[in-house]
């Protein structure tokens, strides 16, 4: 589907929550059809500057959006809690952090192949920030890390579930999985893998690949096969990622000013002046997690060390929108 003249209007005549449910489909429409994987990082990379459109449309002339994308877009972590309180006998979460809109193709694709029946495939609003923390505690942990080792208790909103979260190798976790009914299990990659590569020229392609490899495999499939082994299994995520280095410089004040606030970053917790740009290249918006100054769109600007290639906490569409692909066996 093109961002041609029609589509833009469809956007722009739209109420708030139409105009972010059409926006998602379209970036929805971009990022899940089946890759190849040999072609794979090559089709990433182009299927993430058709998106980049999409994010320049919503940086320049309909920036207002990013500020109702809190309660017009539909959240994440709302989806969930509806889904887990239908009345499924037994369920599991899987929480694959940073995975993005990018990897659908794989999921959805290598859970026919493997003889599940894909019963939903969709996107869903991040956190302000969208950052781990901020989803955990959308969910009622208090972080990520009390999920380790069944840590979650009964104090979350999903509770009662057996609850893990680890960075180990898949045939791993699939050994960690027991008969208990309802399982959240999160596990810490791509985050750990792109944070890895994020100071790397070739972030994305190098990400990409080791994505394809991860997703196609056997021992990814088997440990899924295990969850979802007498339960309705959801496979999502916390947030996206942004590959930064594919973003445009900014140029005089706006680069001085986002390399004064942001630094190397794409947010800043607390109240900021978002500077005098027309259209504006942050944003300070406020959530339940607190205020936030975020930077808009797809600008990347000279800091010390270096600008990462690969990040996330600021306004673009693959860093805010979160897969939700539910799988049956």
């Amino acid at each position: 589907m093109a961002l041609d003249l029609e589509t833009l209007t469809s956007f722009t005549v739209a109420s708030e929550e139409q105009a972010w449910s059409k926006i998602i489909d379209h970036a929805m429409s971009i990022c899940s059809t089946p890759l190849d994987a040999e072609k794979a990082p090559g089709e990433v990379t182009r299927r993430d500057r058709r998106v980049g459109e999409l994010d320049h449309f919503l940086s320049s002339s309909a920036w207002e959006l990013w500020q109702s994308f809190p309660h017009a877009a539909p959240r994440n972590a709302d989806k969930i809690m509806q889904w887990w309180s239908a009345p499924y006998s037994a369920k599991a979460l899987l929480i694959l952090d940073g995975l993005s809109l990018r990897e659908i193709p794989w999921l959805a694709e290598g859970a026919k192949a493997r003889g599940f029946t894909v019963q939903t495939t969709a996107a869903y609003g991040a956190e302000i920030p969208s950052e781990t923390n901020a989803f955990a505690k959308a969910l009622g942990f208090g972080s990520r890390s009390q999920l380790q080792n069944n840590g979650g208790g009964r104090a979350h909103k999903l509770a009662p579930a057996r609850t893990e979260c680890i960075d180990l190798p898949w045939k791993d976790c699939t050994g960690l999985i027991d008969a208990s009914p309802d399982w959240i299990f999160w596990h810490q990659w791509p985050d750990s893998k792109l944070h890895d590569g994020s100071g790397a020229g070739q972030g994305l392609d190098l990400l990409t690949r080791d994505i394809a490899a991860q997703l196609t495999g056997d021992d990814f499939w088997e440990f899924v096969d295990r969850l979802a082994t007498g339960r309705r299994l959801v496979i999502t995520s916390d947030h996206g990622y942004a590959a930064t280095g594919m973003f445009t410089d900014a140029v005089d004040g706006a680069a001085a000013f986002l390399k004064g606030v942001l630094k190397s970053g794409r947010l800043v917790p607390g109240n900021h002046d978002a500077g005098h740009f027309s259209p504006p290249v942050a944003l300070q918006m406020e959530s339940e997690h607190g205020k936030y100054l975020l930077a808009v769109g797809r600008w990347k600007w000279k800091s010390q060390g270096g600008y990462p290639t690969l990040a996330h906490g600021g306004l673009s569409l693959l860093e805010m929108l979160c897969p939700f692909v539910e799988l049956t066996k």
